[in-house]
């Protein structure tokens, strides 16, 4: 399926989108004043061990200390590649290693110690940024790292004969003491192509080494690019038709840095001509209202709804207005069937990571649970973020885990509610009027006592007209006199009972 990368840049932010098939599925939103780290390179100082968390605090010069993890000090923190041993028959898989196989945190680093780190993950929530001490060097057809033996090949790759040339070159041109990653888009590079990628990140390598001697703790080390030349760099493979821009300045920045390393992609990179802002010319924009919104239609007339927490998000799967032609179950597998396909995209166009649960509809047959089980793992190959899929239980459930970078699209794109305080629903005008009767009851007021109740407009006026006799009754019953007062200022929830 070809596909194409649309980038909408203005002085604010920079917008990438990436179409496949004429759909996005993939969304990426930088913004000058809040621009991702990940990937950036810091000299930091260790100013806090959590022994209990086998962690520790690091200062690398942001408003909040980042996250160090014991396993990403001890142990290669790549999960995406498969590495071959130098022998080339066995391959091993680059996972960190298990808490219990680690020395403890206290043994590997000190407080006051000043620590070379990378940035992972980018600030998500309440949660700082966390860094490995495993430094990683990504350009277009490989990762550099550092300190490691191990030559990788990219997952995605799957022919065995492109494995095997690729295997051959990266462990003729890997100079000791660092390890090579081959990159998806090296497929049809050749050797010529990935030496000369690997010369740049060399170069770039020991111009990050001699500025670490000479500055000290904590500083800004290496910036990684923007992103427009990431989107070059990591995108552009032999699917993408064209990259498309709407600003004259990125796009004459992008060409002149294709030129100067990927010179094979200028004739891939377009500047757009037209009248109509470009994400409105690509369906864009409305495929991003759509992906804020909390229910998703299905073209059957099912839907699912999707619910996200900090650490979790939740998605139900329902039929709607689809009853179906034949039996209930073939109703509840069509509808199950529809909804993977738009789950999945929904998870790769909304950013979804951590913890994801998926609610399918019961189904009763074991062969249509495991239908759907095998229809959503294929739905989620093309997701570049590294995922795990468990086994759909007797429920319809199926748990997921995806690995989270950077912030979901709503968190980009939306903040708390100040209303609801990110609940998502605010007490009833007829609840509060319930409390405020009992906390009039609770005062004890003594007789010929007059009270101003002040309370949002929608409960001032249930408290007037159609829970006028409720405030009657505490007026007879305690000899006082109750005002009230409607105040737009007030939340829904809130009110104020003043003594006169």
């Amino acid at each position: 399926m070809t596909s194409e990368i649309v980038i909408n840049a203005t002085r604010e932010e920079s917008r990438v989108a990436l179409l496949e098939g004429g759909q996005v599925v993939e969304l990426y939103i930088e913004r000058k004043r809040d621009a991702s780290l990940v990937g950036n390179i810091y000299k930091g100082k260790i100013i806090k061990i959590l022994p209990g968390m086998q962690s520790a605090f690091v200062d690398i010069g942001l408003e909040k200390a980042a996250f160090l993890y014991v396993a990403d000090i001890m142990t290669e923190m790549e999960e995406y590649y498969t590495a071959f041993l130098d022998n080339g028959t066995e391959r091993l898989d680059l996972y960190p290693k298990t808490a219990e196989e680690h020395l403890s945190i206290e043994e590997v680093i000190q407080e006051g110690q000043e620590l070379f780190v990378q940035v992972s993950k980018d600030p998500i929530g309440t949660k700082g940024a966390r860094v490995t001490s495993y430094i990683t060097l990504p350009g277009r057809y490989v990762v550099l790292m550092p300190n490691v033996e191990h030559v990788g090949i990219s997952r995605r790759i799957e022919d065995e004969d492109t494995r095997t040339r690729l295997k051959t070159i990266a462990a003729e041109i890997k100079p000791k003491g660092f390890g090579l990653i081959v990159r998806t888009v090296s497929e049809d590079a050749d050797i010529d192509e990935i030496k000369r990628d690997l010369e740049f990140l060399l170069l770039l390598w020991e111009n990050i080494q001699e500025k670490k001697e000479k500055v000290s703790a904590p500083c800004l080390i290496y910036n990684d690019l923007d992103l427009a030349f990431r989107s070059v760099r990591d995108f552009m493979n032999h699917d993408v038709e064209r990259l498309i821009i709407d600003s004259r300045e990125e796009y004459e920045r992008v060409k002149e840095f294709a030129g100067a390393y990927f010179s094979k992609l200028i004739d891939r990179i377009e500047m757009y001509e037209g009248k109509e802002p470009i994400f409105d010319a690509f369906g864009i924009e409305l495929d991003i209202s759509r992906a804020l919104g909390r229910r998703v239609w299905l073209k059957s007339g099912g839907y699912i709804v999707i619910d996200q927490t900090e650490a979790m998000t939740v998605i139900d799967v329902n039929t709607g207005k689809f009853v179906g032609k034949e039996s209930l179950e073939d109703t509840i597998l069509k509808t199950n069937l529809e909804a993977v396909k738009e789950i999945a995209y929904q998870v790769r166009l909304r950013n979804l990571g951590g913890i994801i649960i998926i609610d399918f509809i019961d189904m009763e047959k074991l062969e249509n649970r495991e239908k759907v089980s095998n229809a959503f793992a294929d739905a989620m190959k093309k997701d570049r973020a590294k995922n795990t899929i468990y086994t759909i239980s007797e429920l319809g459930i199926i748990q997921m885990t995806r690995k989270r970078v950077r912030e979901s699209l709503g968190r980009v794109l939306c903040e708390q509610c100040p209303y609801c305080e990110g609940k998502g629903f605010v007490k009833s005008a007829r609840t509060v009027a319930y409390e405020i009767f009992r906390k009039l009851k609770k005062m004890n007021l003594p007789a010929d006592t007059a009270v101003m109740i002040k309370a949002n407009p929608s409960v001032a006026d249930l408290l007037s007209d159609e829970e006028r006799h409720g405030i009657e009754e505490i007026e007879n019953a305690y000899d006082i006199k109750v005002i009230v007062k409607g105040d737009a200022h007030l939340h829904q929830e809130n009110c104020e009972i003043t003594v006169l």
